[in-house]
C-alpha cells in the first residue's frame, strides 16, 4: 500500500510523518543582504528548495505525478515508471519509488553530474544514459523509444507534458509563497525546465496576488551550461509551457549564473546549483531596477550536487 495523500496534513510544518513523501515542501525563505545593499531600498528573497527531502524543487512535481498517477490507475502494481531527466526530477522520482516500491527507470544524457547519477543508483534506480551530443531533447527522444518498444512495461511519467507537473505548484509553491511574503510582494522570477514550476506558480500568484510581476528566466545561449534551464527557442517546447502565462520573460548567460552561485555562496553560506545562481542574478537585476521592490526566486538544488564524489569503497584494508 502507498501512503494516502489524504491522510497526512502536508501544511503543517515540523509534524512528524509515515513516509519520506510527506516531508516535501514547507521550504524555508532566506533574505539575501549582501545584494540588497546594492538596490535602491529592495528586498530579495531565495526560497530554500533543496530544502526538500530529495535536495530539489522537483521533489513537488515528482510526488504529484506519482499519487496522481496511483490514485487514476495509470500506475500499477508491476509496472516500472519511467522519464528521462536531466538529474533532479530523477532523483526525485527514485527517492519516492524507493518509498512506494515502485521500480523505477531514467534516462539521463550521459554528461549528467557524476553525483547525480551516483544518487539514483543509491536509491536502486535503472540509469539509462543517452547521447549528451543530443541533450534533454535526446535523452526524451531515447525514453520515448523504450516505452513504444515495451507499452504494458512501462508508466511513461513524462514530466514535459504532465499536467500534475505544475499542478504541484499550484497546489504548494504559490500558496507557500503567499503564506510567506503575502501582499508585499512585487515581482518573482521563476527559470524555466520543464516549466512546471514556473507555470503553475505564476498561475497561482496571478491568480491571488495580481499585482505581482511574473518573470520567467531562462539562458541567453542555445548552447549553455546552467544545468536544468532551457532555452526555449533552440529546445522542443514542453507541452506544460504556456508562453503567455508569465508577464515577461527575461534570460540570463551561463557565465553571470555560475558567477552569481559562487558569490552567494561566498557572502551568504547558501550553497546553491548554477541555475539557482541564474535565478538569483534575474532576480537581483529586476531588484535594482525597481526601488523599494520585494523580489522573490527559487534556489533549485543545492551546489555539492555539482562536485564530483570522493571514491568510496566497500572492501577495507587495515
Amino acid at each position: 500500500m502507498h501512503p494516502s495523500q489524504d491522510s497526512e496534513d502536508f501544511s503543517q510544518p515540523g509534524r512528524r510523518y509515515t513516509s519520506v513523501i510527506h516531508a516535501v515542501g514547507n521550504t524555508p525563505v532566506v533574505r539575501l543582504l549582501p545584494l540588497e545593499r546594492e538596490t535602491d531600498g529592495s528586498h530579495i528573497y531565495l526560497k530554500l528548495e533543496y530544502a526538500n527531502p530529495g535536495g530539489s524543487v522537483k521533489d513537488r512535481a515528482a510526488r504529484q505525478m506519482v499519487l496522481d498517477a496511483l490514485a487514476d490507475g495509470r500506475l500499477r502494481p508491476g509496472m516500472t515508471l519511467i522519464d528521462s531527466t536531466s538529474g533532479n526530477t530523477g532523483v526525485a522520482y527514485a527517492m519516492i519509488g524507493a518509498a512506494l516500491g515502485i521500480p523505477v527507470a531514467l534516462v539521463m544524457p550521459a554528461n549528467v553530474s557524476a553525483p547525480r547519477q551516483a544518487i539514483v543508483r543509491a536509491y536502486g534506480a535503472e540509469l539509462i544514459l543517452s547521447d549528451p551530443m543530443h541533450g534533454s531533447d535526446g535523452a526524451i527522444e531515447h525514453c520515448q523509444d523504450i516505452v513504444a518498444a515495451a507499452p504494458e512495461r512501462y508508466f511513461y511519467c513524462d514530466q514535459y507534458t504532465n499536467p500534475s507537473n505544475p499542478k504541484a505548484h499550484w497546489l504548494s509553491t504559490g500558496p507557500e509563497i503567499h503564506a510567506q511574503i503575502g501582499a508585499e510582494l512585487t515581482h518573482v522570477v521563476l527559470g524555466i525546465g520543464t516549466s512546471g514550476t514556473c507555470m503553475g506558480t505564476t498561475r497561482y500568484l496571478r491568480q491571488h496576488l495580481p499585482r505581482v510581476r511574473c518573470l520567467a528566466l531562462q539562458p541567453s545561449e542555445a548552447l549553455h551550461g546552467l544545468e536544468g534551464l532551457k532555452h526555449m527557442a533552440s529546445s522542443l517546447k514542453p507541452a506544460i509551457y504556456d508562453e503567455g502565462v508569465p508577464h515577461q520573460h527575461i534570460a540570463v548567460d551561463t557565465e553571470r549564473g555560475w558567477d552569481m552561485a559562487d558569490r552567494i555562496a561566498r557572502e551568504t553560506g547558501l550553497h546553491v546549483g548554477h541555475s539557482s545562481g541564474a535565478n538569483i542574478e534575474g532576480a537581483f537585476q529586476v531588484a535594482k531596477a525597481h526601488p523599494n521592490a520585494r523580489v522573490l526566486t527559487i534556489a533549485c538544488d543545492r551546489g555539492d550536487r555539482y562536485f564530483a564524489p570522493m571514491r568510496w569503497e566497500r572492501d577495507y584494508t587495515w
